[in-house]
C-alpha cells in the first residue's frame, strides 16, 4: 500500500474552491445536528470518526449541557482536532475507541467514514458502535450517495477536475449512475495502518442500509441538502438507527 499525502481537512471540504462543494459540506454537518436534536437530552455524545473536529464545535454548542467525545485514530487529522477544538470546553478528544466506556454515550455521529473503510473495517466499526451505545441510544450516520442521478453529476464535476481518475472516468460514472458502481476500489492507507478508499465512487449505500438493519432499528432516512429528494438526487444519505436490547 501507497501512504497518500494529506491536505488539512478544512481544504478538502468545507474551504474547497468550489463554492457548491463548500456549502454542500457545510450543510450536512448542519443537517446531521438537526438530526441529531431531535434526540431528547443527549448527554454523552460521541463523533466517531470527527477528521479535524469541527463537528464536535458545533456538537458543543448544540448540545450546552453534553460531554462530547471526539475520536480520530488518524495521527495527522487528530493532531488538527486537538488545534482546532482549544477554545472549546467538555470535548475529550481520544485516539483509540477503547478509551470510551461501553454503553456511555446516548447519541452518536459517524459521518464520512465507512465509505472509506474496506469491509472488515465496516464490520469493525458497526460492532464498535453498538457497543459504545447505551440501550435506547441513537446512531447518526452519514454516508454519500454515489449511485444513480447523484453520481452522475458527481462524476461530471470530477471529470473537470481529474479527469481518467478512478472516480473521473466515463465508463466507472456510467456504471455507478446505472446502479452498477465498480466493485473494486483502490485503496491506499490514510496514514501506516490505516487501509482507506480515497475515492467515494466505487461505495454503494444500499447494502450499507440492509447491514445496519441487522445489527439496529432503522428509525428514519434522510438525504442532504435537500430532505426530500432522499436518495434520488442529493449528496448525501444520513441513517438514523437505535439500539434496542
Amino acid at each position: 500500500m501507497v501512504v497518500a499525502p494529506m491536505k488539512s481537512y478544512a481544504d478538502l471540504t468545507r474551504n474547497d474552491p468550489s463554492r457548491f462543494k463548500s456549502f454542500l459540506q457545510r450543510r450536512r454537518l448542519r443537517d446531521a445536528i438537526r438530526l441529531g436534536s431531535e434526540v431528547a437530552n443527549a448527554r454523552r455524545v460521541v463523533d466517531y470518526g470527527a477528521a479535524d473536529g469541527e463537528f464536535c464545535k458545533l456538537l458543543a454548542a448544540q448540545f450546552p449541557d453534553a460531554g462530547i467525545w471526539c475520536f480520530e485514530p488518524c495521527a495527522a487529522l487528530r493532531s488538527e482536532a486537538v488545534e482546532n477544538l482549544r477554545a472549546v470546553d467538555r470535548v475529550t478528544v481520544v485516539d483509540s475507541v477503547s478509551s470510551i466506556a461501553s454503553g456511555s454515550c446516548d447519541l452518536l455521529f459517524c459521518m464520512e467514514v465507512l465509505e472509506h473503510l474496506p469491509p472488515e473495517g465496516v464490520e469493525q466499526t458497526i460492532a464498535q458502535i453498538r457497543r459504545l451505545l447505551q440501550t435506547g441510544g441513537i446512531a447518526v450516520i452519514g454516508v454519500p450517495i454515489e449511485i444513480h442521478g447523484s453520481a452522475l453529476l458527481k462524476g461530471f464535476f470530477r471529470m473537470t477536475r481529474r479527469y481518467g481518475a478512478f472516480d473521473a472516468r466515463p465508463g466507472n460514472i456510467l456504471r455507478a449512475s446505472a446502479g452498477f458502481p465498480p466493485p473494486s476500489r483502490p485503496i491506499s492507507e490514510l496514514e501506516s495502518g490505516l487501509p482507506y478508499h480515497h475515492e467515494h465512487l466505487g461505495f454503494d449505500h444500499r447494502p450499507l442500509r440492509e447491514r445496519l438493519r441487522r445489527e439496529f432499528t432503522l428509525v428514519r432516512t434522510a438525504g442532504s441538502p435537500v430532505r426530500w429528494l432522499g436518495a434520488l438526487l442529493n449528496s448525501e444519505l444520513y441513517f438514523v438507527v437505535r439500539k434496542d436490547a
